[in-house]
């Protein structure tokens, strides 16, 4: 299994903080490189929401289907997918900081092809930029800037 672990302190309410990474029309707007969201059923937030997301990888698009399997507003949501032949598990928990917010985003990535068990370390690093410059980007539209 690999895991990715990563924090931000976020001058912004905790309902902003929340609005934004738990709502995925939200969390496309504070994305500039999610391209489209299509909602996969009638839920669009909350456990059971279910949707498709397209976004720039590098130099090509890749296209993921994400399901909420966790969802305590104002202080967690959980998504989860299956893709590329590993289970994809992320979690965002938030907390108050005074007036700020401290968001915290846990990703695990457990692999269940054996292509899956060669490339997911190799793309680690990979990943884990993605990950960091969407952390990056949720603090920047959160804050206002």
């Amino acid at each position: 299994m690999s895991s990715i672990r990563t924090a931000r302190t976020i001058a912004a309410s905790i309902e902003e903080v929340f609005d934004c990474v738990a709502h995925i029309d939200r969390f496309r707007e504070a994305i500039p490189h999610i391209l489209e969201v299509e909602h996969l059923n009638e839920i669009t937030a909350g456990v059971g929401a279910r949707f498709r997301e397209t976004r720039v990888m590098g130099k090509r698009e890749a296209t993921t289907e994400l399901e909420v399997t966790e969802y305590e507003a104002p202080r967690l949501v959980r998504l989860v997918s299956d893709t590329g032949g590993a289970v994809w598990d992320t979690t965002f928990s938030l907390s108050e900081l005074g007036a700020s917010t401290r968001m915290e985003m846990v990703m695990e990535a457990r692999p269940h092809s054996l292509l899956a068990r060669l490339t997911v370390p190799l793309f680690g690093r990979v990943v884990a930029r993605a990950v960091e410059a969407d952390m990056d980007e949720i603090k920047a539209f959160c804050e206002g800037d």
